[in-house]
């Protein structure tokens, strides 16, 4: 990315103990328009909790939060729907016994002059939202537990952009899809990129994130290791970031990089 375009985001210097122990230690990440950005490491490298004091969930300790160049401040999930940033957990959160049209507005229903839903308007504007997002998507009277994975993932995916979200965290989202879901899936955030959503994508998989990410951010024990452009990394090199801690030629080393002698 471009060093003189603003990031959508910026987390600089963030840090969050529980119970004395340091859960994510002075990391810095960023994300552009247009751009995923995969945020990898083991269970407990902090990665998790790091997208969460972005979410809202947790407030930091220490560290500042810019969206768009203007700080932020971020103290609930409520905070963070504010700015833009709406997250898509791995479980999706959907109800499974309305149709998509009811799931973009769960909670937001639109109401006619008279009090009563507005099921005309809603379903009007899911289309123009899902064909924008999924052109294919067709099953809009349908109760969401009838649609596949990725369909699923679409319905969560429109709700976000639906209230005009332009940082999306995504909690692997291809995890238990078969390989066209999954490809399904990769088409949504093609398109994502192309309208300038940013993207933070979680994910353990890593040849997911070789076919998603633009760049990745490798975290252990609390600390940012390094990040690089995919390009710019082999799949070994990344796990070896993950595994050891050691910073490859083509990756930016972070405050948690393996120091050598």
């Amino acid at each position: 990315m471009s060093e003189n375009r603003t990031p959508l985001v910026e987390m600089r210097n963030i840090s969050i103990s529980f119970g004395g122990i340091h859960a994510v230690d002075d990391a810095s990440v960023d994300l552009f328009p247009g751009e995923v950005v995969a945020l990898l490491g083991h269970n407990g490298a902090g990665k998790s909790t790091l997208i969460k004091i972005l979410s809202g969930a947790y407030k930091r300790d220490n560290g500042d939060i810019l969206v768009r160049g203007d700080f932020a401040e971020i103290n609930n999930p409520r905070d963070a729907k504010k700015y833009g940033i709406e997250t898509i957990y791995q479980t999706l959160a959907v109800a499974d016994n309305v149709d998509a049209a009811a799931n973009l507005y769960l909670g937001r229903e639109l109401r006619t002059p008279w009090g009563t839903l507005d099921d005309v308007a809603m379903e009007a504007k899911a289309r123009e939202v899902m064909g924008r997002l999924n052109p294919n998507f067709q099953r809009f009277k349908e109760p969401v537990k009838a649609l596949s994975g990725g369909q699923r993932q679409s319905v969560a995916i429109a709700r976000a952009i639906l209230f005009d979200a332009q940082i999306l965290i995504m909690d692997e989202p291809t995890a238990a899809l078969g390989p066209q879901e999954t490809a399904q899936v990769g088409e949504l955030i093609q398109q994502l990129k192309k309208d300038g959503i940013g993207i933070f994508l979680i994910s353990h998989d890593i040849h997911d994130v070789f076919d998603l990410a633009d760049r990745v951010f490798v975290m252990k024990n609390g600390r940012v290791v390094g990040h690089a452009r995919t390009e710019d990394v082999t799949k070994d090199e990344v796990l070896g970031m993950i595994i050891l801690g050691k910073c490859p030629p083509g990756a930016v080393p972070g405050p948690g990089a393996m120091q050598t002698a």
